[in-house]
């Protein structure tokens, strides 16, 4: 993925999701929660993702996944785009989606990714 519109797009191919203003911004969401959004910063964009799975992915690809202060303690980290490996980086967005997914979506769609 190398634009934002790329991350909305494939998004977007997730089950019920739309865009929303989310801080000013079009984001796509899932039961009103955003669940990926333009970053702070202009060459990434920012997912949630516990902090567990948020220091295993800065530590195994940060090229890709990383972090400002802004991010440090909060449950979400910033994806540079231009990956290497954009199957990860979609792989990380539908764990995003599932995680914010109702009980119903998630059994429609099956295990968390």
């Amino acid at each position: 993925m190398r634009a934002w519109a790329e991350v909305v797009a494939f998004a977007l191919t997730l089950p019920d999701t739309y865009l929303e203003s989310f801080y000013n911004d079009l984001c796509p969401k899932v039961n009103r929660k955003a669940f990926v959004s333009p970053g702070r910063e202009p060459d990434s964009f920012h997912v949630p993702a516990p902090h567990e799975e948020k220091a295993i992915l800065m530590e195994t690809d940060p090229d890709t996944f990383w972090q400002t202060a802004h991010y440090a303690y909060w449950p979400g980290l910033l994806v540079r785009y231009g990956s290497t490996d954009p199957e990860r980086v979609k792989r990380v967005i539908t764990r995003a989606w599932w995680d914010r997914a109702s009980r119903t979506q998630r059994k429609a769609f099956g295990d968390r990714p």
